[in-house]
Order: structure tokens, then C-alpha cells, then sequence
């Protein structure tokens, strides 16, 4: 794994990040939620119809302020879950009196994008972006198209939990409906449209574009097409089962082949949920996964968009991207992995906090640490950035051997 750095430049300055361990997440036992949203295999618990509706009936009690009509938006990827996990959650929503707008298969940002745009007051979003088609999530937006913050959804899973919940329930004319939203692609498609230059076209330009056969298999061969561009799509044909399936954002290898096949100018690999791009095998991105979020035009990570920004650069500069990519420069990045019993604050265990310290002392600003737990998982991630890739391995190892000895699995 590398990480990619602008010629010129240090790496980021040292970093911890205990997600799901400081903070507000952690004034509270998280039951549900991880670092995005609920996930996990459908119809297993949490991510079952049950939970699906208690999740609803909490959104909308939370967001149901004023006397007035509410609306949620509920947006989901391809999966065969989506349809079981959509209905419980609208059923869920229009029981406490709110309404609910259903807008299908979209990309996560343009779920984000049509909750803001319509002024809804929150978004749905059933999704588990890159993960294989069993397993799914459901995670939040509120009415601005920003992610809930941790207190909001501390809220929610108090609601299911406790119980905290009104003894009335609306009746008659106040129960909610649900109706579909039928021209939500086409909205998205303006929208993401008008994130690139006014001034240009793709006219010229091939573009491959793989779609994981996911939320974005309609938007992304739109949006390119009508800027101009010849479109030589796969990854468009979900069955609810081949979502991610040897495609898409994790296999860059596959839209490699079809740029040499069609000699095409660029090919772009978006995953499940379409809120990442991988692009001739560099991640154009805030992080190694290729998430990028431009905050000009929207608030959440967007593969479409971000592919739009680059391929505006293209056009600028009339350069293909490999002669672009030569202003970055590579460093090595490690992740090193450590199965734990239970997500103790890492920085209370002196065993622990002693050697993070050290390595940080050692970086001394001229790497990138990063040590925090899966959302979804019992692991404990260690990252390190550096130039050299030797001496970040024994950096890591040294932190994740004392994670092992203190929180690790006994064989």
C-alpha cells in the first residue's frame, strides 16, 4: 500500500485516530452504530427488518420538532437486502407520522444531495458501500447532507433501547406515506453535471467506467455521456447478488483491461455506493480507500464527482493522467491488523500509550500515524506513513504487539 504526496511535500503531520474510542462517540456503549452507520450480514442482527423499523421509528421522533409534515428520503445500492431493509424502515418512519421519500438505487452523495436539495428533513442511506452483496447498513444524513453527529445517534439507539419512546402514536390522517421520487437520477445527474467547468466539454475523450455493479450503474455512464464523452461502461447490470463481485473500486485490474481493449484516455473504478473512484491505479483521495470530498459542491465522498474534477484537470492542462501523476511522489504506507477481545481506550493502557508515544516521538512530523478500531469489526488498525518503508514496519509492529499482549486473543 502507498500513499501518494505532492512533490515537494512532508507527509501529513502524525495523527491518532481512536475512532470508536474518545470523543462523543464514546460518552456512551455503542449497540448499533460504528464509525458509518449500522452494518452488518442482512437479516442478521442488527441488520435485520426489526431493527430496520426501530431505526426508522427513532429517525422520525428525533427529526419530528415542529407541527408541520415531515419527510425522510430513503435511498439504497443494489443489494437484494435493500428491498427488505426499505420497506421495514419506511414502515418504521411513516408509523410516527413522518413521510417518506423513496428514490431507489442512487449513490450515497446523491442521496446526501436530494435530502439537502428537497429540503427533507433527514436521508436514508441502505448501503454497505464496498462490502460483499450479504452483508448491508444503514447509515444517516441530516436535512444539510452532513453525516449525524455522534450525539444524534446516540439518541437513536437510547430510543431503541431504552424505550424512550412517546406512549401515543398518530392515527388516522397523521400516519405517514411513502412515495417514490421518479426523477431523483436525473436531479443527480444535473447536479453532478454542474460540478464541472461550464467552459468544457468531454468531448474527445473515452472513458471507461466500471460501476461495481452498484448504486451508480444509471448516474455515472449519464453524467460522462452527456458531458461528451464516448462511455464504455460495466459493472452496469446488478441482480442483486454481483454488487462488488470482481468489479468495481476493489479490482482496478478490470477497468485497466478495458482501457488498453478501447484505448480509451482514462478508465474509473467507483465502488458500491459510488462515494469512491480509483483511477490507473491511484487512489485520488482524502484517504487510501479514494475517498474525496470536494466541499464547494457537496458534502459527503462523491466517485463521480471526484472523477469530474480530475478529468477537468485533464482537459485544462491537455495531459493524460499518467503524465499528471508524475507531480506525486510515493511513500510506503503499512496497516498492520490485530484481532482484540473487547475496544479498551487505547490510550489508558500505559503498555500501549507508552509506545504510541515513542512512535510519534520518532516521526517527529515527517510521517503519518494512525491507531484506532474497525467500526465493524473486533480489530484494533495500526497505519503508518514514512519514507522509509523498513523502519515504519518495525514502527507498527511495535504497536501492534502490545495491542496484541493487552487486548489480543488468547489461541
Amino acid at each position: 500500500m502507498v500513499s501518494r504526496l505532492r512533490e515537494g511535500t512532508s507527509p501529513s503531520p502524525t495523527i491518532i485516530m481512536n475512532n470508536g474510542i474518545l470523543g462523543e462517540r464514546e460518552k456512551f456503549m455503542r449497540k448499533l452504530f460504528g464509525t458509518d452507520g449500522v452494518r452488518g450480514v442482512a437479516n442478521i442482527h442488527p441488520m435485520t427488518a426489526e431493527i430496520a423499523m426501530q431505526l426508522g421509528r427513532a429517525i422520525a421522533y428525533l427529526f419530528k420538532k415542529e407541527p408541520r409534515r415531515h419527510k425522510i428520503v430513503i435511498g439504497k445500492d443494489t443489494r437484494l437486502s435493500g428491498y427488505m431493509l426499505e420497506t421495514a424502515m419506511a414502515s418504521g418512519i411513516c408509523s410516527m407520522g413522518v413521510d417518506v421519500m423513496l428514490v431507489g438505487p442512487l449513490p450515497t452523495p446523491g442521496i446526501a444531495f436530494i435530502t439537502s436539495s428537497m429540503r427533507a428533513d433527514a436521508g436514508v442511506v441502505i448501503s454497505a458501500s464496498h462490502n460483499p452483496y450479504q452483508d448491508n447498513g444503514i447509515k444517516f444524513f441530516s436535512r444539510d447532507g452532513f453525516k449525524l453527529p455522534d450525539k444524534l445517534e446516540a439518541e437513536i439507539e437510547n430510543f431503541i433501547f431504552d424505550k424512550n419512546e412517546p406512549s401515543h402514536r398518530p392515527t388516522a390522517g397523521d400516519i405517514g406515506k411513502a412515495h417514490r421520487i421518479d426523477d431523483a437520477i436525473g436531479r443527480y445527474v444535473v447536479f453532478a453535471k454542474n460540478t464541472f467547468p461550464k467552459e468544457l466539454t468531454l468531448d474527445g475523450l473515452k472513458i471507461a467506467v466500471d460501476c461495481a455493479n452498484g448504486a451508480a450503474y444509471k448516474v455515472a455512464p449519464e453524467v460522462f455521456y452527456e458531458l461528451g464523452a464516448e462511455v464504455f461502461p460495466i459493472g452496469v447490470q446488478p441482480d442483486g447478488g454481483n454488487i462488488n463481485d470482481k468489479c468495481g473500486s476493489l479490482y482496478p485490474e478490470v477497468v485497466a483491461k478495458l482501457v488498453k481493449e478501447k484505448k480509451a484516455d482514462i478508465g474509473i473504478a467507483l465502488d458500491g455506493d459510488g462515494d469512491r473512484m480509483i483511477l490507473h491505479g491511484y487512489n485520488v483521495g482524502g484517504e487510501q480507500s479514494g475517498h474525496l470530498i470536494f466541499m464547494d459542491h457537496t458534502t459527503t465522498g462523491d466517485g463521480i464527482i471526484s472523477a469530474l474534477q480530475v478529468l477537468a484537470i485533464m482537459v485544462k492542462e491537455g495531459k493524460k493522467l499518467s503524465e499528471l501523476s508524475g507531480i506525486m511522489r510515493t511513500f510506503p504506507q503499512i496497516l498492520v491488523n490485530v484481532k482484540v477481545k473487547e475496544k479498551k481506550d487505547l490510550l489508558t493502557i500505559p503498555h500501549i500509550a507508552k509506545r504510541i508515544k515513542e512512535v510519534e516521538s520518532k516521526l517527529n512530523g515527517h510521517g503519518r500515524l494512525s491507531v484506532r478500531y474497525s467500526g465493524t469489526e473486533l480489530l484494533a488498525r495500526v497505519m503508518l506513513e514514512g519514507k522509509d518503508e523498513k523502519e515504519i514496519k518495525k514502527m507498527a509492529r511495535y504497536i501492534a504487539d502490545a495491542i496484541e499482549a493487552e487486548l489480543g486473543i488468547r489461541k
